[in-house]
């Protein structure tokens, strides 16, 4: 489903990834995981081009974005992204929050685009809020919202980028949920997360990134449980002191 090869991204005389090589298949959720600068969130933004790549080439679903002539908002509308903060539009209602882009973007019907609106409110715990305002919710309810409106273009692939990071501890658990959901009904993933502890548990794989690079991947209980690489050893000791993992 997406292929990177060797992407190359500086901002200005800062190298953010340096020879970035991750493949992801269809149906698989990829964790990243790395401390903070490691470049992350940047490998994000490049597999959909929010982010141009300086060198290497990136595919999804088959095409390469990065080739001349290629329309990549086309391909863009198969890619969800949900940030750490919920960019929710403050004017608009949660139900107009969701529809927008199906019905600008897709040209979907109003009475279509609502009811879809609804049921993917509905699935996640939401449908009491459709006519509320994102300043009457909470931090989770919110990044809930932020994921449904993703999922009402009906991507395929799925990317988060540490959508916890800006909620208090207590919210987390409502939004992983439904992060896991999305794992188990089978939609590929790839998340960047500080949450160890959940990314060992829904990820089929795990990169660990640091300085720009893929310093180690591998199945969670291999990375997580026999890291092979001396960064990565450091890294996770230092999670498992403080607690995370």
């Amino acid at each position: 489903m997406i292929e990177l090869r060797q992407i190359c991204k500086s901002f200005g005389k800062n190298v953010v990834l340096n020879g970035v090589d991750l493949t992801v298949g269809a149906h698989q959720v990829v964790g990243l995981i790395g401390p903070s600068g490691s470049g992350k969130s940047t490998l994000l933004r490049c597999i959909n081009l929010l982010e141009p790549v300086d060198s290497g080439t990136v595919h999804v679903g088959g095409v390469d974005l990065t080739a001349g002539g290629v329309d990549a908002d086309q391909v863009r509308r198969r890619i969800g992204i949900v940030f750490q903060s919920f960019n929710l539009f403050p004017h608009l209602s949660i139900l107009d929050n969701v529809t927008l882009a199906p019905r600008r973007v897709k040209g979907v019907s109003k009475v279509q685009a609502e009811a879809e609106a609804h049921s993917l409110l509905t699935r996640f715990g939401l449908g009491e809020k459709a006519l509320s305002y994102p300043d009457r919710l909470s931090g989770g309810q919110q990044q809930r919202v932020a994921i449904v409106r993703a999922l009402a273009m009906e991507p395929e692939v799925m990317l988060f980028d540490e959508v916890t990071s800006a909620l208090d501890p207590e919210l987390v658990g409502e939004v992983l949920s439904v992060v896991k959901e999305l794992a188990k009904s089978g939609m590929t993933l790839v998340l960047a997360t500080h949450e160890m502890g959940f990314c060992r548990d829904v990820a089929d794989r795990v990169a660990f990134l640091s300085d720009g690079r893929i310093i180690e991947e591998g199945p969670p209980a291999q990375l997580f449980g026999e890291p092979q690489q001396l960064e990565t050893q450091q890294f996770l000791r230092r999670v498992i002191e403080a607690g995370r993992l």
